[in-house]
């Protein structure tokens, strides 16, 4: 009866190889012992490794009972099929899952230091935009007293030319008062001149 079992399952493992393609496929190694991988397709052939649970084959060639595998190394090799599954070792899934963690530690670990780093450049970004901020504010006011500047200059340079004006003015004064005395002077002597003889011919 035992028998007939692994018979079956043998015919279920072969029609499972022949549904599937006949080369590259991965496989692996079951149960908790190391196998033998032979030169042939058989017992009589020669031991050229020794494989433990979980290694992972490709199928070179299926022939029955014996498989013709690869492993990842290179090295190929027949071994029997009752000792292969399609199945991926709950082992290689929980290393496979380790790895995937640790991968994604890392990249976690990556992220945080990134955003330290963006985290320094924000505040420093921030201390730039405060520094732009009150340099603008100051320059907004520069220019003010800039131009409160020009426009006190504009009177200061319209009261200088009045000022001068007006000094010219005085300067030219005693001029005009010096030329006219002499001509209120003769005006005088003219008029009296006249007014004496008036009087002359009066009395004649």
């Amino acid at each position: 009866m035992k028998n007939i079992y692994q018979y079956l399952w043998v015919i279920s493992l072969s029609m499972a190889f022949f549904a599937c393609p006949l080369f590259a496929e991965d496989i692996y190694v079951t149960g908790v012992t190391n196998i033998t991988m032979r030169t042939g397709p058989g017992v009589e052939h020669k031991i050229v490794a020794m494989l433990k649970s979980g290694t992972k084959l490709e199928v070179v060639e299926y022939q029955k009972d014996w498989p013709h595998v690869k492993t990842d190394q290179g090295r190929t090799g027949w071994v029997l099929s009752r000792f292969l599954t399609q199945k991926v070792p709950d082992a290689l899934l929980v290393e496979k899952l380790n790895k995937d963690n640790q991968d994604l530690m890392s990249k976690l670990e990556a992220i945080e230091d990134e955003n330290k780093t963006l985290t320094v450049k924000n505040a420093t970004l921030v201390q730039i935009e405060e520094k732009y901020n009150k340099l603008k504010q100051e320059s907004s006011n520069f220019l003010k007293l800039d131009a409160k500047y020009k426009e006190m200059m504009q009177q200061y340079e319209a009261q200088k030319t009045q000022i001068e004006t007006l000094e010219n003015d005085l300067n030219n004064e005693p001029k005009l008062w010096f030329l006219i005395g002499p001509g209120v002077f003769i005006v005088g002597l003219f008029f009296g001149l006249s007014t004496r003889k008036k009087k002359k011919t009066s009395l004649l």
